[in-house]
């Protein structure tokens, strides 16, 4: 989105650097730095001036703050792809809308990262995550990803479906990371007094006012808990215990070099890597 121009964000032309997660070894410290030492395995927690510091590069310069020890376990590709699907997933569900065990959460675009992310992290939770998708066929992938439920938009009437899976009660908890025109599906889907979380922007055609179901509604992201030392703690810990327990583990479709990086955009602009990471290798 930054190399097209769809960000929201301004990007600085020319000589502009892209890349907002990446996992790492420190090469060396500022003066006062504690906690870190040379050699230290890490992954980058947040890159707000990507345009600046972006993780397309051998080398960057970021605070301390600014990166968590890579968890152990993790390959150095699995590192690399973990951070910012998982913690907005986690900071989504668990700190803003308070995820508990039993909730049924509902999850668009189930089959991309924040979508994958999100079924695990329910499924640690004890949750019930029901994944929305638009292709019937992507029903088994989601089912061996941790969906307990697949709901496919070009089958089934969302509501209705949600209804079915959740006793006719409805979705504790939706996470509507496309927007768009079908939110008011989702509306209709959830429980009321149920929350929204809408976490990101996939359809670019307006969002009608959510009208309807009577939700609480928050506008999530990432870096509202990313730049949070105290929050990114909290993510640090619940992804080393999901890592260490197996239950979560970003799903890697290609690695490219950073030679090979304009055939990754290629890549992921045709679809071809069903939802899951692409990994940039320097």
């Amino acid at each position: 989105m930054m190399r097209s121009g769809a960000l929201p964000a301004v990007v600085t032309l020319p000589n502009a650097r892209l890349g907002v997660e990446g996992t790492g070894v420190v090469d060396a410290l500022g003066s006062g730095v504690t906690g870190l030492e040379i050699g230290d395995p890490v992954i980058l927690t947040a890159v707000p001036d990507a345009s600046v510091r972006g993780s397309y590069a051998e080398y960057t310069t970021v605070p301390a703050s600014r990166v968590v020890a890579r968890p152990a376990g993790l390959a150095v590709a699995e590192a690399a792809a973990i951070w910012v699907a998982f913690s907005t997933a986690y900071g989504a569900l668990v700190e803003k809308a308070s995820m508990r065990p039993g909730d049924h959460v509902l999850i668009t675009a189930a089959s991309g990262g924040v979508g994958r992310a999100a079924m695990q992290i329910a499924n640690q939770i004890g949750a019930v995550p029901i994944a929305v998708t638009r292709h019937t066929a992507k029903r088994d992938d989601l089912l061996a990803a941790g969906a307990a439920a697949v709901i496919a938009t070009d089958r089934d009437d969302v509501a209705d479906a949600v209804r079915h899976h959740t006793g006719a009660t409805g979705a504790d908890i939706v996470l509507d990371v496309v927007m768009g025109p079908g939110q008011q599906d989702l509306v209709k889907a959830a429980r009321p007094g149920g929350t929204l979380i809408a976490a990101g922007f996939l359809d670019p055609r307006p969002t009608p006012f959510p009208a309807g179901t009577p939700l609480t509604i928050f506008s999530y992201r990432s870096f509202e808990h990313t730049l949070d030392a105290v929050v990114v703690k909290r993510m640090a810990a619940f992804l080393n215990a999901g890592v260490r327990l197996g239950a979560l583990r970003p799903a890697i479709d290609r690695m490219f070099t950073l030679e090979g990086v304009v055939e990754a955009h290629r890549h992921l602009e045709k679809g071809l890597h069903g939802g899951k990471k692409i990994v940039v290798t320097v």
